[in-house]
């Protein structure tokens, strides 16, 4: 009895492993951080955290992250994409439905259950706020939902689209679950996780370019080529850049919020690398782990100095 019960413990813990490899939980320390910069921007404007209100702002946010990681996965899975990709650290789906892991069927359960459960989030806050702050959740759920299947299929939109889901939907978001209003700052902060998601995302589809053509996918590194793609990703990382420095030089941002820039001397030889090597995807994979770095610390260390310019304030 006690064997078979030490069994279906393993196989019950087994399963779990099964299911968090799916959703891929080192990928969602993005909305951690996407929901870090919208709590600091407000605590600079409101000098106190809704505790409650936060929680629950980053439960919908992870629900949402989780439930487009697993439509994604599976979506290529029934396209045939991920049989064709070679799986990197950062791309190439979680392997859980190529590997016969876990039923297509229940995984898709698994992303609309995320998807069904994001909207008492909404309701909920539409009911303490306005209906106001249903816009940035709504604008999420239509992301999430058409990511895959229908904005892959258009560049710009597959540019454009993931750095409005961390950046402007996600942390103004938040930023109105604690002030009740938008405001320039919050535009201001939300750009920086912007541009360097929609970075991430663009760099992260090098590799996979044959394989995402034949998916039918347009995005812009298979519609103009590694070499022009690696331009748009210089400018979307110097556009966070700016969009940090505008907004402390127009005091829309706390001046400790340039903190963020630290991470300079780290992408100044990324940029210049995938400039260079962009013709080769392969030797690409060490700089997306920096481009990993980047994507993360920068707006976290620019909520770090909200948060220090709150405290000295």
């Amino acid at each position: 009895m006690e064997e078979n019960g030490a069994s279906k413990g393993a196989s019950v813990v087994g399963q779990a492993c099964i299911w968090l490899r799916g959703i891929r939980p080192h990928f969602l320390l993005l909305t951690v951080v996407s929901v870090a910069v919208g709590l600091a921007v407000a605590l600079n404007r409101t000098r106190t955290v809704h505790w409650p209100h936060a929680l629950l702002a980053l439960t919908g946010g992870l629900l949402a992250h989780i439930a487009v990681n697993v439509l994604n996965d599976y979506h290529d899975h029934r396209s045939g994409l991920d049989f064709l990709t070679r799986p990197t650290p950062f791309s190439g789906g979680s392997g859980t439905l190529t590997g016969g892991l876990i039923a297509p069927r229940r995984f898709l359960v698994l992303g609309m259950t995320c998807v069904g459960l994001i909207v008492p989030v909404g309701l909920y806050f539409s009911w303490r706020l306005g209906p106001a702050v249903l816009l940035p959740g709504l604008a999420g759920i239509l992301l999430v939902c058409s990511y895959t299947t229908r904005l892959t299929r258009h560049p710009l939109l597959c540019l454009i689209a993931p750095g409005l889901g961390f950046g402007p939907i996600m942390v103004l978001g938040v930023h109105y679950t604690q002030t009740g209003t938008w405001t320039a700052s919050g535009l201001a902060a939300s750009l920086v996780p912007g541009f360097l998601v929609s970075g991430l995302l663009l760099l992260n589809q090098f590799p996979d370019v044959e394989a995402d053509a034949w998916a039918g996918r347009r995005h812009y590194v298979v519609v103009w080529g590694r070499r022009r793609a690696a331009r748009i990703y210089a400018t979307l990382l110097g556009g966070a850049y700016l969009a940090l420095i505008a907004g402390v030089l127009w005091a829309w941002l706390p001046w400790p919020a340039g903190l963020g820039l630290a991470t300079l001397p780290l992408a100044f030889p990324t940029v210049t690398a995938v400039l260079r090597l962009d013709d080769r995807p392969r030797d690409l994979l060490p700089l997306l782990k920096n481009n990993i770095l980047l994507v993360l610390l920068t707006p976290l260390l620019a909520a770090a100095g909200m948060v220090l310019a709150h405290l000295a304030g």
